[in-house]
């Protein structure tokens, strides 16, 4: 019986296609621009601007190159401490929730949601199927709420979001899954976990027990993972069949 649907957020609910590195870099300069001008604000007159820019840039890099190894998740917060305290920032303002908040994450520009995204979701939320999503994400999950709310679509997942940040592992570890299960309250048979990775969400999805449906974008992940999903699509409607091939009778009297 089909209890939950479990999603990735980047490529899967969210479209990232015209996203470039330009504009990521653009966008991050001024987010460290913004926690610069706080600790400067408060008194912190003898940082290291050039060496704060790149010490978080050389940890960042570091961190996820650590994490695609150990599935350690990085997180942005406590990158920003490390390398303010490099930089020579006082310890007094070596706040992770404080820079962030100074960071002031949001939508980043390019990025949209994909249009069937609020459509698929109303037919799941109509059928009672709870949802959640589940992000390898560098963010704390109330940064991503911000764009999931800019969105429209946070009042979908009123219990269910979880950060591979604030897990502290990264989707394939058997651990983010296992808090996501928790999450919806589901078993793992009666799981969908509908992603864009093959090795993050296809096999990790599979080593947990769950269905696994393959979104494909022009980013796949590693084609070597040895995963084969049970289904694969390329738009989210396309989901749709795959549960009534599943779970015969799920949509119950939203049909």
């Amino acid at each position: 019986m089909l209890k939950a649907v479990l999603f990735d957020l980047d490529n899967t609910l969210l479209d990232w296609s015209g996203f470039t590195r330009d504009t990521w870099e653009t966008s991050e300069a001024k987010r460290l621009r913004r926690v610069m001008d706080y600790f400067l604000g408060e008194g912190a007159t003898q940082t290291d601007e050039a060496a704060f820019y790149t010490e978080f840039q050389q940890r960042t890099h570091l961190a996820w190159q650590q994490a695609f190894v150990n599935l350690h998740a990085p997180n942005v917060g406590r990158v920003l401490v490390e390398a303010a305290a490099a930089a020579g920032v006082p310890s007094r303002l070596l706040n992770p929730r404080r820079c962030l908040e100074a960071y002031d994450w949001g939508a980043v520009d390019g990025t949209v949601i994909f249009p069937e995204v609020p459509e698929v979701l109303t037919l799941l939320k109509n059928a009672g199927v709870r949802v959640g999503i589940v992000t390898n994400a560098y963010q704390p999950m109330w940064m991503r709420d911000i764009e999931i709310d800019a969105f429209g679509i946070l009042e979908f997942f009123p219990d269910c979001r979880i950060s591979a940040a604030d897990v502290g592992y990264l989707k394939p570890h058997p651990e983010i899954f296992r808090a996501a299960l928790e999450c919806v309250g589901a078993r793992p048979e009666d799981t969908v976990f509908v992603g864009d990775d093959l090795e993050a969400d296809i096999a990790g999805a599979q080593a947990a027990g769950m269905h696994s449906v393959l979104r494909t974008t022009a980013r796949q992940g590693n084609p070597n993972a040895g995963a084969t999903p049970d289904g694969v699509i390329q738009s989210l409607h396309e989901l749709l069949p795959l549960l009534d091939a599943w779970f015969a009778g799920w949509r119950g009297d939203s049909a």
